[in-house]
């Protein structure tokens, strides 16, 4: 997809209209929109305030608690841990944490690979997947992530293990802490903290500089917010966003933000870095150009290609499949959306969405600070419709 300068305005024009009017009417308040064509950034807007009290505006650059923009990262070290034949994705996690194992619904044993934690076919699921008055995660005290401050991810496995699966591996989908359990195979396999691999295999042959396990100063990330009219609502030391479950009854979403800077807390795979914008961009960028340092393009080409097959994902998900570190869309008019069949994207609960298009040569990086209008719905639908209109 080339793309001419009157083009790129044109487009930036229709992206900021676009964030100024969500940020007008209340939906968000404050975002960062990247767009990436041919690897050049040609959309770089920042709207609104990063923190609405203190009245600091957002800028380009800045972090955000990144939520599940952890789990394509993760997902690309535990890719570079099989090149370099150190993780077999298709053998019993068991090999690695043996201690780590879920009964099935009936209770027998089973054996969960890592192919199944990477593409959320393991049968593990989120504690927000389950009814608030019946919930077996909570009973277990299974932590989703991003809240209870200070528990290790050695205790938080262990208690996941005493939980059933929902499923029996590679007979369903379900999005999961698989990438947490992953966090601890990969340590298992690389010999070093989770935050240690991350760097050596992403963040350090990228050169991120905040993107990462560690948190910024305090002061500089963009406060949290949730979904709220007449405006957003800002998030204290815990909040609980309810959450309508697709067979009924009602979920809850349980959010710390001061998580990230309380150094007992496991570091999430599945949604604990913290990060911005021009790097989570670079991320995609290497991803889509086939690994560029990162992976070889065999398992960059992963990312993109259906992993689940005839699989099921639910009636939200249509023309959807899911592959490594993201959704991949196998029938964009199913879909409902502009994007090309094969593209890739996913969002992170604080209030986030990627999208990779390899057929226009486009990424998408959208951040905001509110959960959950800046992840899912008519804001980031109409980001991705200017950005390929």
């Amino acid at each position: 997809m080339s793309i001419t300068q009157p083009e790129t305005a044109r487009m930036a024009g229709r992206v900021r209209d676009v964030m100024e009017s969500a940020v007008a009417a209340g939906r968000l308040v404050g975002a960062v929109v990247l767009v990436a064509v041919d690897s050049e950034v040609v959309v770089r807007e920042a709207v609104g305030l990063a923190d609405r009290e203190a009245g600091r505006p957002m800028q380009i650059g800045t972090p955000f608690r990144l939520a599940s923009l952890t789990k394509p990262a993760i997902t690309a070290v535990a890719l570079a841990l099989a090149e370099a034949g150190r993780l077999d994705l298709h053998a019993p996690i068991t090999r690695y944490l043996p201690d780590f194992c879920p009964a099935l619904p009936g209770g027998g044993p089973c054996q969960i690979t890592s192919h199944q934690l990477l593409t959320h076919t393991s049968g593990l699921t989120y504690s927000f997947s389950f009814p608030q008055d019946n919930n077996p995660y909570t009973r277990a005290g299974v932590s989703d992530g991003i809240a209870e401050p200070g528990l290790s991810l050695a205790d938080n496995l262990a208690r996941l293990a005493t939980t059933r699966l929902i499923f029996a591996p590679g007979q369903g989908w379900a999005y999961s802490l698989g990438l947490d359990v992953m966090g601890g195979v990969i340590e298992s396999v690389a010999g070093c903290a989770l935050p240690e691999a991350l760097h050596q295999y992403v963040g350090g042959p990228l050169g991120w500089k905040q993107t990462g396990f560690a948190p910024p100063p305090p002061g500089t990330l963009a406060t949290c917010y949730a979904d709220g009219r007449p405006a957003p609502i800002r998030m204290g030391a815990q909040y609980v966003l309810p959450r309508l479950l697709p067979g009924g009854g009602v979920g809850a979403i349980r959010f710390a933000p001061e998580r990230i800077y309380d150094p007992a807390s496991y570091p999430s795979g599945g949604a604990g870095m913290v990060g911005n914008a021009p790097e989570f961009m670079a991320f995609l960028e290497a991803i889509r150009l086939g690994g560029e340092g990162l992976l070889s393009p065999v398992s960059a080409m992963l990312f993109g290609r259906n992993a689940t097959g005839m699989i099921e994902m639910g009636p939200l998900m249509r023309g959807r499949g899911f592959g490594y570190g993201g959704a991949v869309i196998t029938d964009s008019t199913a879909a409902r959306t502009p994007l090309s069949a094969g593209s890739f994207t996913w969002g992170g609960v604080y209030g986030h969405q990627w999208v990779v298009d390899r057929a226009r040569g486009m990424s998408i990086v959208m951040l905001s600070n509110t959960a959950l209008a800046g992840m899912a719905g008519s804001y980031p639908d109409a980001v991705v419709a200017a950005a390929c209109a």
